[in-house]
Formats: structure tokens, C-alpha cells, sequence
């Protein structure tokens, strides 16, 4: 066999590997399509605008439609400028829409529905490559429950960013620096969280280059063989894996006038910006001054404390490196940032490795138990999906 008909055969032997995992994450968002399709059509709305025609969307298609340069002023001051949301969605909305008959709106949902099958199987490629096959598909069905996961259907760029930054993981823990980095690029373009995945792809190749730097110590001057051109594509992927974030920042700040850090006056126009959680940890505690709130607040601690627990059980089953600096960053940014609150579930949605402990105990449960599990779970979240969508305010 050629290398390129070798290559194409390890395609099809992944593929067929993860089809059982993509086919119950596609049944298990169908559920939930279904599901706000009956509840919408009940209170008279259209389940399809609300994927495609609401909040962040309408943003994304404002910019696929007519550029940059749109902003709204609040009567409170505030700015809201279309600069704060990242370019590579609104592109792919405008090549959709380009190519086909398709509406800018309809072509965010096409590539929302695409990538979340892309992300779903880099997902699986993770965790099958970290742990074992059982492992993958939970899981990626692990994912596909989550109570916000009906966002994965939406027009917004969770699935896409989690996409890229899954297979880019994926690259980093198989070598492929190059192809980590230039995925790497193409998340900083998606969402300012892209700083996770380069953080990742530099933390990985550092120490990539110490053990590289330490097995040469101990074997001898010359240390052991290595892969030729190793170092340089580790270095390649290293410079090309913070370009996208950097660019789109640094255009900011140059079509703006704020300089280096312009894009975060954009985001502070919004009232966005980081500021160590003490935001979130005040909405939290206000909770607590009446009651039913407080029931929502004992919630919410329950859920920050399960997010660190699921953290310290990835770090003591020794996940990689790359895993564990990427899923910090994401909950880092998520919790501190001093944005809607609303938002927060579905800004954790790339933080896919926190699963992963849940994954292999699921794994090791039987079968029937599993799926008992995981049907209960997906018809409780597409319920609750189709309520949190139909709300008022924004997901």
C-alpha cells in the first residue's frame, strides 16, 4: 500500500470505530430537537428561529451579512460592538450562503450541526486515545446530555470551537504538532477562549522538549533517536498556534484605535471582562438573601464544587497535560469572567475532559445499566433544553 492509501485506510478504520458514539450523539440531539420542536410549536414560536434567529446568532449573521462595525448604545451607556465576536463562524456563514441557496442564518445552522458531529468525534478520538473505546463513547454521550447541550444544535460557536479545540488536543497528544497548531490558529479565530488550546499546544511541546532535554542527559550526549524534523514541527506548531487569537485582537485594537489591548474595551462595552470571579461569587451570594433563591444558590455551589471535583479526579487519573491546562483555562475564564451569568453553562460546554472521569465510570457500570443511564439523562436534558430555549433571556 501507498502512504496515502494507508493513510486513507486509518480514516476509515477511525471512523468505523467512532460511528457507534456519532450515531447515539446524533439520536440523542435529534431527541432533543424533537423535543423543542413540540414545546415551541405548544407557546406558538418557532423552534428554528430560536436556533438560528436569536441573541448571539443574530450577531453572527449581522457580521456574515454586513461586515464589522455595527454597534448598539444602551441607554445606560454601555456599547455593544459586533468587533467582540470572533470572525471564523460569520465566514463559514457567508461561504455557506455563498456556495448554496442557503440564508446566512440557515448556513450557522449547517455548519452548527456539522461541527457538532466534528467535535463529537474528536470527543471520542480523546478520550478512545487517553483511556479505551468504552470510555469514547460515553463519553461523547456524556457530552451530548449535558442539560445546555441543545446549544450544540444552535447557530452560535460552541460546537464549532469545540470541534477545533478537541482534534487539536487530539494532534497534540499524537505528535502532530503541526496540525495542533494550525487547529489551534483556526480556535483563537472562534472564540477569545482559543487561549486554552494554545495554552495547551505550548504547555505540551515545553515539556515535550524537557523530556526530550532529559532522556538525552541520561542516555548520553547524544540521547536516544529521534523522529527527524521533531523539534522544528513541535516549534512550527508552538508559533502558528496563537496567531488567530492574536490577529483578530490586534486588528481590534487597530480598526478601534485602543492598541494592543483595544479588543478589551470592545468587551468591556459589554460589560465582559475578568475579574477573578468575584462578580459570579456576588451573584451567588445574593441568592442566598430570600428564599426559593436560595435554592438556586445552593445550586450553584453544588455545581462549582463539582466542576473542581471533576478537575482533581482528571489531574489524579494523570490525564495528559495538554488536557488538564486546557480544561483549566476554559472553567478558569468561565467562572471569573464577569459576564450574564445565564451564559456560564454553555460557555463550560469545551470543557469536554471534565467528563471524561464520569466516562470511565460509566464504562465500567454494565451495559443495560449504561444505557438506562444515559436515556434518562438525554430526555430529562432535551425537556430541559426546550424550557431554557423557549425563556426569555439568552442561553
Amino acid at each position: 500500500m501507498t502512504d496515502l492509501e494507508t493513510r486513507a485506510a486509518g480514516r476509515r478504520g477511525a471512523l468505523r470505530r467512532a460511528a457507534p458514539a456519532l450515531l447515539g450523539y446524533a439520536a440523542v440531539r435529534a431527541l432533543g430537537l424533537l423535543a423543542l420542536a413540540l414545546w415551541s410549536a405548544a407557546r406558538g414560536k418557532s423552534a428554528y428561529t430560536l436556533l438560528t434567529a436569536r441573541w448571539d446568532s443574530l450577531w453572527y449573521t449581522g457580521v456574515a451579512e454586513l461586515g464589522y462595525g455595527y454597534e448598539v448604545r444602551l441607554p445606560d451607556g454601555d456599547v455593544h460592538s459586533n468587533l467582540a465576536f470572533f470572525p471564523l463562524l460569520p465566514w463559514l456563514e457567508r461561504l455557506g450562503a455563498a456556495v448554496g441557496p442557503l440564508s446566512y442564518a440557515d448556513a450557522g445552522f449547517v455548519v452548527s450541526l456539522l461541527a457538532s458531529l466534528a467535535a463529537a468525534w474528536g470527543i471520542f478520538a480523546v478520550a478512545e486515545h487517553v483511556y479505551d473505546r468504552r470510555v469514547g463513547l460515553c463519553a461523547v454521550l456524556l457530552w451530548a446530555v449535558l442539560p445546555v447541550g441543545v446549544v450544540q444544535s444552535m447557530a452560535y460557536s460552541e460546537s464549532l470551537f469545540t470541534a477545533l479545540a478537541a482534534w487539536s488536543l487530539y494532534a497534540v497528544l499524537t505528535g502532530r504538532w503541526v496540525t495542533a497548531g494550525t487547529l489551534a490558529a483556526l480556535a483563537g479565530l472562534t472564540r477569545p477562549v482559543g487561549l486554552a488550546v494554545t495554552a495547551a499546544v505550548w504547555a505540551a511541546a515545553v515539556a515535550a522538549f524537557a523530556r526530550d532535554r532529559s532522556r538525552a542527559g541520561a542516555d548520553g550526549a547524544h540521547g536516544p533517536p529521534s523522529a527527524p524534523g521533531e523539534g522544528a514541527r513541535r516549534v512550527l506548531g508552538m508559533l502558528l498556534a496563537p496567531l488567530g487569537a492574536a490577529g483578530y485582537v490586534l486588528w481590534v485594537g487597530h480598526r478601534t484605535g485602543g492598541g494592543p489591548l483595544g479588543y478589551l474595551d470592545v468587551q468591556a462595552g459589554w460589560r465582559n471582562g475578568f475579574d477573578g470571579g468575584a462578580a459570579f461569587a456576588r451573584f451567588v451570594a445574593e441568592k442566598f438573601t430570600s428564599f426559593p433563591a436560595a435554592l438556586a444558590g445552593a445550586a450553584l455551589v453544588v455545581g462549582v464544587a463539582l466542576l473542581v471535583r471533576l478537575y482533581v479526579a482528571g489531574v489524579r487519573q494523570r490525564q495528559p497535560l495538554a488536557l488538564l491546562v486546557y480544561t483549566g483555562i476554559v472553567v478558569l475564564l468561565a467562572l471569573c469572567a464577569s459576564s450574564y451569568f445565564g451564559s456560564k453553562p454553555r460557555l463550560l460546554l469545551p470543557a469536554f475532559p471534565l467528563l471524561l472521569p464520569l466516562a470511565r465510570a460509566l464504562g465500567r457500570a454494565r451495559t443495560s445499566r449504561a444505557a438506562a443511564v444515559v436515556c434518562g439523562v438525554a430526555v430529562a436534558a432535551a425537556v430541559y433544553g426546550a424550557f431554557w430555549l423557549n425563556g426569555s433571556g439568552p442561553p
